[in-house]
């Protein structure tokens, strides 16, 4: 079972896109699959649900209140996760009610909890980790319990300027709390092959060395009505250029 959570502290940069497309080919494919909202805002959660998700109990947060409560018996995944409509694909819903949260988790050292409990799931062949676009208690939790980072980067210059803290942070993180994770890559998000300013900054991070992916992701108006439908590419349009070049970036994550 690999474990992969999506980060980036930088927001709109594709990550519950990304965790979802991403998901939903592995389940296409006949994986076992399992997505975890840690985000408040719950995109994952909408994208993968529908309205279904706003009022969807239990959810994320009330896995970690059960994790303030002191009992010998650890608190398990199994009773938070609800099935989607796609064969194979089960979510982990978020909602706001963990920002409430945030501080009685951190004051009580609560950081190992997720980890924890994934490493008492069975089942899944493949779990995806959504984060908040902060290093806040819900990131470093999934930093700290994943096997593989991805990092989104939308092609500008401001995404570059925080690619850099991202990688710096991960790399603390790894050092700190969790040897065994891995930066598999960086995913070039909303890439525009005829623009020139793109490729410029991907061939820049290349030379610096950086693990960046070969299979980019296209931009495409495709991918709003993807989330307005609830339908990731794979399910909405399988024929359709992005929704080919998501199974493309995990063919490569699988190789």
């Amino acid at each position: 079972m690999i474990f992969r959570v999506v980060f980036n502290q930088k927001g709109g940069v594709g990550k519950s896109t990304i965790v979802c497309n991403l998901a939903a080919v592995s389940a296409s494919q006949g994986l076992r699959t399992l997505v975890i909202d840690l985000d408040p805002q719950g995109n994952s959660s909408q994208y993968l649900l529908g309205e279904a998700a706003q009022d969807l109990q239990p959810s994320v947060a009330n896995f970690f209140e059960s994790a303030l409560s002191y009992s010998l018996k650890e608190p398990t995944f199994e009773s938070f996760i609800h099935e989607t409509d796609f064969e194979n694909l089960d979510v982990i819903v978020a909602n706001a009610d963990l920002d409430a949260l945030t501080s009685k988790l951190e004051s009580r050292h609560k950081i190992f909890k997720l980890r924890d409990a994934l490493k008492a799931l069975k089942g899944y062949d493949a779990v995806y980790i959504d984060t908040p676009p902060a290093l806040n208690f819900y990131s470093r939790s999934a930093l700290i319990a994943a096997q593989r980072c991805l990092i989104p980067f939308d092609c500008d210059d401001f995404s570059r300027r925080a690619l850099y803290s991202v990688l710096e942070n991960v790399k603390e993180i790894k050092h700190d709390h969790n040897r065994g994770l891995k930066v598999e890559g960086i995913v070039i998000n909303q890439f525009q092959a005829r623009a020139g300013l793109p490729q410029q900054l991907v061939n820049e991070l290349v030379d610096e060395g950086h693990p960046v992916l070969h299979s980019y992701l296209s931009q495409s108006v495709r991918i709003r009505e993807s989330h307005q439908h609830a339908r990731p590419m794979i399910y909405l349009e399988p024929r359709h250029k992005l929704a080919q070049e998501f199974v493309a970036l995990h063919k490569e994550l699988y190789a």
